[in-house]
C-alpha cells in the first residue's frame, strides 16, 4: 500500500541509482521519493579541487538520470540539518535514507544528524552498500581488529558467499517533483581562471553509466594479464574504477558479480580475477583499518614513529609538487597527476617513497596533496596507502625499503614509453638513460637537446646518499 508522504533519500558519495539500498528503503512501501543533495559549507571531509571537478559532472550524470524516469535531483545548498528541516516543512516527508558513512567526521555528524530528526518523529535510516563488509563484521578470532591485510582479506574471502546480491534499480519507482532547486554551476566546482582541470575530460566520464562502461572495458580486454601488467604504467592494465568508487557510482557488490560472471565465460583468468579483486581488498582494508583507529589520517599507526623527525625542507616539496624533482619516474607521476586527475599505482608508490624516504618529508604532506589533486581521494585510501609507504602503518613497507626510482624506471618502464609521454623533454634521450638522465654523456644530452639545470632539473638529492640518511634516520626509532 502506497503512502501520500514522500520519503528523502540524501545523497552523498552515493551517485547512483542501482544497488543503492537507501533508494530501495525508501520507496519501499509506494512512496513518492525526493532526491537530495546538499551542499553543506561544513562538510564532514571536505573535498579536494579535483574531487570537486568530478562531482559537478557525476550530479549532472545523475541529475539526467533521474530525469528520465520521471524524477528530479534536488540541489541545495546550507547545513545539512536546516535543509532537511526547509524540505520536510514544504512537502511532509517524514522519513529520511542515506547511505553510511565511515569516516570518524562522518559518522559523528550522521550520528548527531539522526538523533535530531528522531527527535521530531523523523524515520531516519542508514544503509549499508559502500563497501562488501561492514567494518565490524570482520575479526580476529579473538574478537579484536585485524591490523595486518592478509588474514584480513582472507577472512573476508571465507564470508564472501554471504555477500548479498546487488540491487537493481526499483521497479515502480515515483518520485516527488517541482520543488525548488539550486543551478549546480552556481556552486563553482568546476576551475575556471585557470581551467586547470582542461585535460580530465577526455580521460573520464563521471556517472554511473560511465562506471559501468569502465568496468565493462577493463573486463572485456584490459584485465587479460593483470596480474604482472598492472605494474607497468605505459600498458593499459589497469581499471580506472577508483574515482567512481570514491563517487558511489559503482558498488563493489556489483563489481565482484561482473568479475564472477567474467570468469565463467573465461574473459578474466582466475589469477588476474584473484589479484584485481585483492585490490578491491586493499580498500575495504584501508575503510576498516579507520574506523577500528580514527586517528589514521593523523597519527602513526605505529607508535614507535610518532617522534620521527621529519624535514621541514619546503623547496624540495614543491619541486616534488611540480614533478621537478630530476628523477624523470617520478616527475612523470606527477605530472599525470596533474593532467589527468589520477596516478598510476605502482608509479604512486614511488612518488610516495621517494618524498617520504629520499626527501624525509612528513607523509601528511603528501597526504595532503593528493587529497586535494586525485579524483579518487578516499580519507582511508589514502591515509593507509601513505603510512604503509612511510613505513609507520598497519602491514607497511618495512622501513629499508625504499625505492630506488632509478631501477624502478628500468624495470617497469623498459621502453620509457611512460616517462616519454610525461616529461616529454626527455623523449629523444635513448632507453638506457630516462631513467636518470644525469647519467648520459654529454654529447648524447647535447644531442637529445637536454641541458641539465636549464631543460630539465638535476637531481634535488643524490639516491645513494638520500637513502643512507633515510636507514640512518629511521633505524634510529
Amino acid at each position: 500500500m502506497s503512502t501520500s508522504r514522500p520519503a528523502i533519500l540524501l545523497f552523498r558519495n552515493d551517485l547512483r541509482l542501482s544497488d543503492h539500498a537507501a533508494l530501495t528503503a525508501a520507496c519501499a512501501d509506494g512512496r513518492p521519493v525526493i532526491c537530495l543533495y546538499v551542499n553543506d559549507p561544513l562538510p564532514a571531509d571536505p573535498m579536494g579541487a579535483a574531487q570537486q571537478w568530478w562531482l559537478h559532472h557525476s550530479l549532472t550524470a545523475l541529475s539526467a538520470q533521474i530525469e528520465l524516469l520521471g524524477g528530479q535531483l534536488v540541489l541545495r545548498s546550507g547545513p545539512t540539518q536546516t535543509v532537511l528541516s526547509q524540505v520536510i516543512a514544504a512537502t511532509g516527508a517524514d522519513e529520511v535514507h542515506w547511505s553510511r558513512r565511515y569516516t570518524p567526521n562522518a559518522v559523528a555528524a550522521d550520528t548527531v544528524l539522526k538523533t535530531q530528526l528522531k527527535a521530531r518523529g523523523i524515520r531516519a535510516e542508514s544503509h549499508a552498500g559502500r563497501y562488501l563488509f561492514e567494518p565490524w563484521q570482520v575479526a580476529t578470532k579473538s574478537g579484536t581488529p585485524f591490523r595486518v591485510f592478509t588474514p584480513f582479506w582472507r577472512a573476508c574471502l571465507a564470508q564472501l558467499d554471504q555477500v548479498s546480491p546487488a540491487l537493481p534499480i526499483p521497479s515502480g519507482l515515483t518520485f516527488h517533483r517541482h520543488l525548488q532547486s539550486e543551478d549546480l554551476p552556481d556552486w563553482g566546482l568546476l576551475p575556471a581562471r585557470p581551467n586547470w582541470a582542461a585535460g580530465f575530460g577526455p580521460h573520464w566520464t563521471p556517472g554511473e553509466a560511465g562506471a559501468f562502461s569502465r568496468l565493462d572495458q577493463f573486463l572485456s580486454a584490459r584485465a587479460q594479464g593483470y596480474a604482472e601488467g598492472r605494474d607497468f604504467p605505459a600498458e593499459a592494465r589497469v581499471s580506472n574504477l577508483s574515482p567512481h568508487l570514491q563517487m558511489g557510482e559503482i558498488t563493489p557488490r556489483q563489481i565482484l558479480a561482473s568479475l564472477r560472471r567474467a570468469e565463467v565465460t573465461g574473459d578474466v583468468s582466475d589469477r588476474d580475477a584473484t589479484k584485481f579483486l585483492a585490490e578491491v581488498g586493499w580498500r575495504e582494508f584501508a575503510a576498516y583499518l579507520l574506523y577500528h583507529t580514527p586517528s589514521l589520517p593523523e597519527v602513526e599507526f605505529q607508535p614507535k614513529f610518532v617522534p620521527f623527525p621529519w624535514r621541514d625542507a619546503p623547496d624540495d616539496l614543491a619541486a616534488w609538487q611540480r614533478g621537478q624533482t630530476g628523477y624523470p619516474i617520478v616527475d612523470a607521476g606527477v605530472r599525470e597527476l596533474w593532467q589527468t586527475g589520477t596516478m598510476h599505482n605502482r608509479v604512486r608508490m614511488i612518488v610516495a617513497s621517494f618524498l617520504t624516504k629520499h626527501l624525509r618529508i612528513d607523509w601528511r604532506a603528501g597526504l595532503a596533496w593528493f587529497r586535494d589533486t586525485l579524483l579518487d581521494a578516499d580519507v582511508a585510501s589514502n591515509a593507509a596507502s601513505w603510512q604503509w609507504v612511510a613505513g609507520c602503518g598497519a602491514d607497511a613497507a618495512p622501513y629499508f625499503r625504499i625505492f630506488n626510482p632509478i631501477t624502478q624506471a628500468t624495470k617497469f618502464d623498459p621502453t620509457g614509453a611512460y616517462i616519454r609521454q610525461w616529461v616529454p623533454e626527455l623523449s629523444a634521450l635513448p632507453d638506457r638513460y630516462l631513467g636518470a638522465p644525469w647519467q648520459a654523456p654529454e654529447a648524447v644530452l647535447l644531442g637529445a637537446g637536454i641541458r641539465l639545470g636549464t631543460t630539465y632539473p638535476h637531481p634535488i638529492v643524490d639516491h645513494a646518499s638520500a637513502r643512507a640518511a633515510a636507514l640512518d634516520a629511521f633505524g634510529g626509532l
